[in-house]
């Protein structure tokens, strides 16, 4: 036989584990445990398990009727969403992005006449530890080259940009 100090608490843990939910009544789209507000509004048990209550949330492109029109000024705020700009704040802001790409052409270009005097038609002049060590001399050789076909590749990539904004510029006139 089993001591009664053992016994003592199983018996009490299963003979409140019964307790531990109270009861739940369901009236319309909302719940509640006390017994006289469900009586008085003619609320339905709940049976079978624990309930859980999550908030809702709005679905997305409803909005309630209390709920006021939003403006350009907060529009901004909702992600996905941008304001509307005025042609003319349009037009200025063109006008200053092409400006700063006419700018980043000009450095580019003016890198590539400086990268093309050092590269010296691929024959660039020895510097100082390069006459002891020919494999810097290479090194430095094809930095050169590379950083020279990168900056083509930046000029490029300027001029195509370039013709995209006075494209869209035109397109917008029409």
């Amino acid at each position: 036989m089993k001591p009664a100090y053992v016994l003592v608490p199983i018996v009490l843990a299963f003979g409140t584990a019964g307790h531990a939910q109270t009861r739940i009544w369901r009236c319309g789209n909302t719940y509640t445990n006390d017994e006289a507000t469900a009586k008085v509004q003619n609320c339905k048990l709940m049976e079978g398990g624990n309930v859980t209550i999550v908030q809702g949330t709005r679905a997305n492109g409803t909005a309630p009727a209390s709920a006021p029109r939003r403006t350009n000024e907060n529009v901004a705020a909702v992600p996905g969403v941008t304001p509307r700009v005025e042609a003319n704040d349009q037009k200025a802001r063109d006008n200053e992005a092409r400006a700063i790409l006419e700018a980043e052409l000009k450095k580019a270009e003016s890198r590539r006449t400086e990268l093309l005097q050092e590269w010296n038609n691929g024959e660039p002049e020895m510097m100082g530890p390069e006459h002891k060590n020919h494999q810097k001399y290479l090194d430095r050789v094809a930095g050169l080259k590379a950083a020279i076909e990168r900056n083509d590749q930046d000029i490029a990539g300027l001029k195509r940009e370039l013709g995209r904004s006075s494209t869209n510029g035109n397109a917008a006139a029409r």
